[in-house]
């Protein structure tokens, strides 16, 4: 195997196990049970990638092929079960340090897909075609959370969160970028997780928002 093909695996059990662990505890906090919770979590994990594999004719997804995967986003989902039913007292009293986490999860979940799906792209022979690079990389960050708001009858989270969407938007541009001007598959991968990381944390903690368009007062 080659060090592009251990990064890019790497990379996608990363963002597996991170979404998995985030639609767990997003489960959680809305009172599903524990089936519920291995399932949400493992629809975050698995439905942008599933979506993105839909679009390029890959039938089945290849999540279905990757039991290494499967398995690491149904322990990863029950062991965020396991740990918020043995020490609840604890866990919901500290919930906004929870959600701190879990945006810092979310966020890294959302940096490794898009990378992923954007690399996806490139390997099915879409290079020379960057619009769609980049959306199959967004797509494949937040499809996932859009199908888990949409079974758990919510709002998809994408459409109000601060600057969630857009920061996938902007990682996918800059990796391809980095790419085009001939930096190494490594380098490339960092500087785009870094910077959906970055501008995820600051939008949470900066609250940045984009516009709405609001009834007056």
């Amino acid at each position: 195997m080659e060090l592009s093909d251990i990064l890019f695996s790497a990379v996608e059990i990363t963002g597996t196990v991170s979404f998995a662990v985030s639609g767990a505890m997003i489960a959680i906090k809305r009172q599903l049970d524990l089936f519920g919770v291995v399932a949400l979590g493992m629809i975050t994990a698995f439905g942008g990638g599933a979506i993105r594999d839909l679009l390029l004719g890959a039938i089945p997804p290849r999540c279905f092929y990757s039991f290494h995967l499967l398995l690491a986003a149904f322990f990863a989902s029950l062991a965020v079960f396991v740990i918020a039913f043995l020490f609840r007292g604890h866990y919901f009293r500290n919930e906004t340090v929870i959600d701190n986490v879990n945006n810092f999860i979310d966020a890294v979940g959302l940096a490794a897909f898009t990378v992923s799906g954007a690399q996806t792209a490139i390997s099915a022979g879409h290079y020379e075609n960057p619009a769609f690079c980049v959306f199959l990389g967004m797509l494949t960050g937040v499809g996932g959370g859009m199908l888990r708001d949409v079974v758990s009858i919510t709002m998809p989270l994408i459409f109000c969160k601060r600057v969630y969407a857009t920061a996938s938007i902007l990682g996918g541009a800059v990796f391809y970028l980095c790419l085009n001007v001939g930096l190494s598959d490594t380098l490339s991968v960092v500087i785009c997780m870094l910077v959906i990381v970055a501008v995820r944390i600051c939008a949470t903690v900066f609250h940045w928002d984009l516009p709405k368009v609001k009834a007056p007062d």
